[in-house]
């Protein structure tokens, strides 16, 4: 597969400083833009999946009339968080 460019990108100094000053040893300013913008694409992925769920969710509670209170799925978080902490111990 051919590799492509992404265009140039003109930023204030202090920002190119600042991502210098925070480069791992051996890595370049080419690879960590690369890197942040992969993360920056799978974490905007990730949102709007979540945000196609809820909106799912929404629409099958409104389809259904099934609706469930704040405090009824907090009670069921805090279970699920108990157990996954005692699982740890």
């Amino acid at each position: 597969m051919k590799s492509a460019t992404i265009p140039s990108l003109r930023v204030d100094p202090q920002l190119r400083q600042a991502a210098e000053s925070v480069l791992n040893e051996g890595e370049s300013l080419s690879s960590f833009m690369e890197e942040s913008l992969r993360v920056g694409i799978r974490n905007r992925k990730l949102r709007q999946e979540f945000i196609a769920r809820g909106l799912a969710s929404r629409d099958e509670a409104r389809r259904t009339g099934e609706y469930f209170s704040a405090d009824a799925v907090h009670g069921e978080l805090e279970d699920i968080l108990r157990n996954a902490q005692k699982r740890q111990k």
